[in-house]
């Protein structure tokens, strides 16, 4: 790629789009002269996170730093560069009886975007975050010197760059530690809430299992409000599973794999569609409790199986917004998230819950901490602006916090909450966005 060619770029929701500068190199002399040569760097990975904290003026792609070091299969730790995807780390530790201590939703996100954003998943309450494995990275700053960062070295860049938003500089590489398990599936279990009241419920009766998460219907109004469909898991044993599956216990089969071929027109997905899929969705599972099982990518990933599913959101693109309220109030503050919405006719078929559970105060850029966590995908369109001012003075109100990995709009009151990252050289468009809101 030359340099100052600029071209347009977005992350995973399409919005915003901006025509910058993107530089790929696997070099690390070239990575530290493009470094040296811009006032203003900001790393990106696969352009999975769905705001623009992965956008600048001049954008360094890792895509290219995508090689695997070592594999420590006696002790569960591997080593790769950056760029390395998630899903990729998957299909070599597999097969070997290694999983992802914590997972976000999609695996299709880079290793230096995992611990840029800290990210989290179903497990939160039982395991915390990916920062929680991080053994080491490599950290190119601002100098072009490379740092080796740990909790005993370097332990201020450490702790600063988790969590960091890419503004403390680029992760070269990095060693974190796996999971063991006997199987490639988890044993399920997905329970009907009828209510708000119910699924608070089941998230108490459920803090055991390792792995909670609720769709919600954010359509539904009065009793109904917060209707729902809790999904808890554990990894599957061995002995657990039986039939074919059971022959090959750590390898899956290859699935079809659909694309969404163009971007759908604006007047598809509106508010009457989504409260039909809502429907549907609700009323596929004809009983109350559902127990079987299923492999993991069915139960972490299920959006993954659609290559190019935000086309369906058309080619204004979506926001996806997410928020955490402390757990004494979180029914209280989920319950007036839930009518605002629903008020609004911004309707969201994505709209996830979990539980968060108390936070590592050492990872002090991280997101989560204890309480409960909404994510919601809205279509942009001409009423969302008012949408998420109304969502944002509700977490402010019961002393919430937004996601900076999903943000594209929020105030800075919510967002900033970074520390010790200010940096001249590495600055994003949400950095600037935070900043001059200030």
């Amino acid at each position: 790629m030359k340099p100052n060619f600029k071209q347009k770029v977005t992350n995973w929701g399409n919005f915003p789009i901006v025509e910058k500068e993107m530089k790929s190199e696997d070099s690390l002399s070239k990575i530290k002269d493009f470094v040296k040569s811009n006032n203003e760097v900001i790393a990106r990975g696969n352009g999975r996170c769905y705001g623009d904290a992965s956008l600048g003026e001049n954008i360094f792609s890792t895509k290219r730093l995508n090689k695997f070091i070592s594999f420590d299969r006696l002790n569960g730790v591997i080593e790769c560069e950056s760029g390395v995807l998630l899903s990729e780390i998957l299909e070599v530790v597999v097969p070997q009886g290694y999983f992802l201590f914590v997972t976000p939703g999609t695996k299709f996100i880079t290793v230096g975007g995992a611990i840029a954003s800290d990210v989290h998943g179903k497990n939160h309450h039982a395991e915390g975050c990916f920062s929680e494995y991080v053994i080491e990275f490599d950290l190119l700053n601002e100098n072009g010197e490379v740092l080796k960062c740990s909790r005993t070295e370097n332990s201020e860049k450490f702790w600063a760059t988790i969590g960091g938003m890419g503004l403390t500089g680029i992760i070269l590489s990095a060693k974190f530690k796996l999971k063991n398990i006997e199987t490639a599936y988890i044993r399920q279990e997905s329970i009907k809430a009828e209510n708000l009241d119910e699924i608070f419920r089941l998230f108490d009766e459920s803090e055991s299992w390792t792995y909670n998460v609720a769709w919600i219907d954010c359509l539904q109004k009065g009793k109904n409000i917060g209707r729902s469909i809790m999904m808890r898991g554990e990894h599957a044993f061995r002995h657990q599973i039986s039939g074919k599956i059971a022959e090959n216990p750590l390898r899956l089969k290859k699935k079809p794999q659909p694309t969404v071929p163009f971007y759908f027109p604006n007047f598809v997905l509106n508010n009457l569609t989504v409260k039909i899929f809502n429907w549907l969705y609700y009323a596929k599972q004809n009983r109350k409790e559902v127990k079987n099982f299923v492999d993991y990518e069915t139960f972490f990933y299920p959006l993954d199986v659609v290559n190019d599913w935000n086309k369906i959101y058309g080619k204004s693109g979506f926001i996806q917004y997410q928020m955490v309220i402390p757990k004494e109030k979180g029914k209280e503050g989920m319950k007036k998230i839930l009518e605002t919405i629903a008020k609004s006719g911004n309707g969201s078929f994505l709209a996830v819950l979990k539980l968060f559970g108390k936070n590592n105060p050492e990872a002090y850029n991280s997101f989560p901490f204890e309480g409960y966590t909404l994510a919601l995908d809205f279509k942009v369109n001409s009423k969302l602006k008012k949408l998420v001012d109304d969502l944002d003075k509700i977490v402010e109100e019961f002393g919430g916090r937004i996601y900076l990995t999903k943000d594209s709009m929020s105030k800075s009151t919510l967002t900033n909450y970074l520390k010790n990252v200010q940096n001249p050289k590495f600055v994003s468009l949400q950095h600037k966005r935070i900043v001059n809101n200030n």
